[in-house]
């Protein structure tokens, strides 16, 4: 099947399974207003007196699900269950909230993507840069099993909250940690046992070691989605270094996960081709976080890029 061919089924046969008007979901092309990053589906799911609640998805992920062999019927079922989760998630009464600190400060959390990639979705966010990669602050608006729903925070907020963007970035940082632990991911484990849920490094009561040869040892959080962050959590860079004894490169292959390299055993030059070679045949473009090679330093407790470039 086509890929124009699959949306339009997948269209017909979601609005069917969900019970939504076919009128109310939408396929709109990258470029679209709703649809900076790819094309999408945008299904309006519930109505309030003052606003509607639309989930988009994104559709080109969904036609690579079914190439590798997940059927039209497994994924609209799929995709009809959050749906419903979202529909019971009571997104609605959290948005109502985001004008009380106190009630959704706990709910703040940070999020990464590529500063030059998204600059227009940064033009009015609370975020800090490291390199060409962007910390943003958003809320947690509902959470199921496939994920996190979230709105970015904007620079209004500042006044609405009467706090200024240090306090609101470090409350998000925090929360972050908690909200998403760090965790370091064996390869062997992954592959072979489902369940595997990764190690807790960050606990100094228990023994943990990290792998100091060429392969590197892959960072994520306890979620596995958007885990990139675990790097720049409360510290995380300085737990590796002391686990590792040397300063480490990082490499970004995604949003959700960081290969974390002892800088005595692997040339930053050939981390730079790997990362470049799976940026561009493996990584999803809306995944993609950065093109540099980065190193954090003991000394200094800073984080560099030292290949590739920042535009």
């Amino acid at each position: 099947m086509e890929y124009q061919e699959f949306v339009e089924m997948f269209r017909r046969s979601l609005s069917e399974t969900a019970g939504i008007d076919s009128e109310r979901i939408q396929f709109e092309e990258e470029g679209g207003r709703f649809a900076e990053k790819g094309d999408r589906l945008l299904i309006e799911f519930a109505d309030h007196e003052d606003s509607t609640e639309i989930c988009a998805l994104h559709t080109e992920e969904l036609y690579d699900l079914y190439q590798k062999g997940k059927t039209p019927q497994e994924l609209v079922q799929e995709v009809a269950q959050d749906i419903e989760e979202a529909r019971s998630a009571q997104v609605y009464q959290r948005a109502r909230e985001l004008s009380e600190y106190e009630k959704i400060r706990g709910e703040l959390f940070i999020r990464l993507i590529n500063e030059e990639r998204n600059r227009k979705n940064l033009e009015d966010a609370i975020y800090r840069t490291i390199g060409d990669i962007a910390l943003v602050v958003y809320a947690r608006m509902a959470e199921s099993e496939s994920g996190i729903s979230s709105a970015k925070i904007s620079e209004r907020f500042t006044e609405i909250w009467q706090k200024s963007k240090d306090e609101i970035f470090t409350e998000a940082l925090l929360n972050t940690y908690f909200i998403s632990p760090p965790r370091i991911y064996r390869w062997e484990e992954l592959i072979f046992d489902p369940e595997y849920s990764g190690e807790n490094f960050m606990d100094i009561v228990s023994e943990h070691s990290l792998l100091k040869t060429a392969i590197g040892n892959c960072l994520s959080t306890s979620r596995k989605i958007n885990g990139a962050v675990a790097v720049f959590l409360p510290g995380v860079a300085e737990r590796i270094y002391d686990l590792l004894n040397s300063d480490f490169y990082i490499v970004f292959t995604s949003i959700h996960e960081a290969m974390i390299h002892n800088v005595e055993s692997v040339k930053k030059e050939d981390l730079q081709e790997i990362l470049n070679d799976i940026t561009d045949k493996v990584t999803p473009k809306e995944e993609f976080l950065s093109s540099c090679i980065y190193r954090y330093s003991h000394d200094t407790k800073q984080f560099s890029c030292v290949s590739g470039s920042v535009k």
